[in-house]
């Protein structure tokens, strides 16, 4: 099972690095729109809204990067856990309080062409548990870390 398991998160580990490279894409290009959706959960005060949509976008490109790379994919994929978490704790209350709005995942949209919902919660929980997976499973992932180690080990 042990040589088995890394053949199997390695899949999920490159989707799971895909997912957060797609989500940053635009974040980065348009960091004012970003900003516009960050603002519009409503969960963080005006003065930090900036930091947060400059920096968030390249923290998921340094975590999906790390997880396609299996270049420590595990603390890449606990990085992408603790966003979801944040993120599902914004979505759930933004659901709670009955805004009308675009989840900003991907793309700044409206409401009408991406509105939150819990399906949307129902889909980052499935990538939250993707991310708990790598993390707790996969001890020995295939990558650079494992080719890394094969160089240092070869005689």
């Amino acid at each position: 099972m042990t040589r088995i398991l890394p053949w199997v998160l390695l899949p999920m580990r490159l989707y799971l690095g895909a997912v957060f490279l797609l989500a940053c894409w635009h974040k980065v290009l348009d960091p004012g729109a970003f900003a516009l959706d960050v603002a519009t959960y409503q969960v963080l005060p005006l003065s930090l809204v900036n930091l947060v949509a400059v920096t968030l976008p390249w923290v998921e490109m340094g975590a999906g990067l790390m997880l396609v790379a299996g270049l420590r994919a595990r603390a890449g994929a606990l990085l992408c856990a603790a966003m979801m978490v944040v993120f599902l704790a914004a979505l759930v209350s933004a659901l709670a309080r009955g805004l009308d709005m675009s989840c900003g995942c991907f793309a700044s949209q409206t409401a009408e062409e991406d509105p939150i919902s819990s399906l949307t919660v129902l889909r980052d929980l499935a990538w939250l548990g993707l991310a708990l997976a790598i993390v707790f499973l996969d001890r020995r992932p295939l990558g650079l870390d494992a080719w890394f180690a094969r160089r240092r080990n070869a005689p």
